[in-house]
């Protein structure tokens, strides 16, 4: 059984990848930052349904707390499935951000990204057989007005995805980012009303995490085997 981690997987997008990854035969590490016992729940969840699932709580930018998690999680084999879904929001118009909510966003996104997914990469070689897929967002794409730390995350995220599938091509590992317009998550539903979704999104609607896992569940799969490097847009139309 392949074993997958997905990184913020006790949120709304990452708790749809961890059902989807479960439902296909994978064992998922839910993982969470201070919500440890939402993670546990959602494990639990996917157990009462025949899953294989565990959970896992660290804090992404504390670097020797990731290596010492992830060693635990290495000593029972390879991690082939990497999610990095981890993620936050501090937005403010340039002008006015302070320092610390540009550090804060950089740290998890890209911070995050490379505490987490550097150690797993050593293991996942030697399987000759892996999948990392970063979720990023339309931001990243097409910019967004008080958002200029959050996109600038992302965007290097995308970068980092495109350098790194070059680097694992030849090893059988293929590396891609998914980058979701407006998902229907409580933290969207704060910030867009329905009118606004109506105007923003071509097809007048926000997409569901559901939608989402789906992609990631399929790029997770031998049937994208062939698909790396690319930063796949899910957004309605909106770019």
């Amino acid at each position: 059984m392949k074993r997958a981690l997905v990184t913020g997987g006790s949120g709304g997008i990452g708790a749809a990848i961890c059902r989807r990854l479960a439902g296909h035969g994978v064992h998922v590490y839910v993982h969470a930052n201070r919500r440890l016992a939402q993670a546990e729940k959602l494990a639990q969840e996917i157990a009462a349904v025949k899953g294989s699932a565990g959970a896992v709580a660290f804090d992404v930018t504390d670097r020797a707390a990731t290596e010492q998690a992830l060693a635990e999680l290495l000593s029972e084999g390879p991690i082939q499935i990497l999610v990095n879904n981890a993620g936050v929001h501090d937005d403010a118009a340039m002008p006015a951000m302070k320092a610390e909510q540009w550090r804060r966003v950089l740290d998890v996104s890209l911070d995050g990204f490379f505490n987490v997914t550097q150690p797993l990469l050593m293991p996942m070689i030697g399987t000759r057989w892996g999948r990392i897929i970063n979720i990023s967002s339309v931001a990243a794409v097409a910019g967004n007005r008080g958002q200029v730390n959050y996109a600038a995350a992302k965007s290097g995220l995308h970068g980092a995805t495109k350098s790194l599938a070059l680097e694992l091509a030849s090893r059988g590992i293929t590396v891609n980012a998914v980058a979701p317009g407006i998902i229907a998550t409580a933290m969207a539903e704060a910030a867009f009303s329905k009118e606004a979704i109506e105007r923003l999104v071509p097809m007048k609607r926000a997409g569901t995490p559901e939608e989402v896992a789906e992609l990631v569940a399929f790029l997770a799969g031998d049937a994208g085997g062939y698909i790396s490097g690319q930063i796949i847009g899910i957004n309605g139309a909106m770019i």
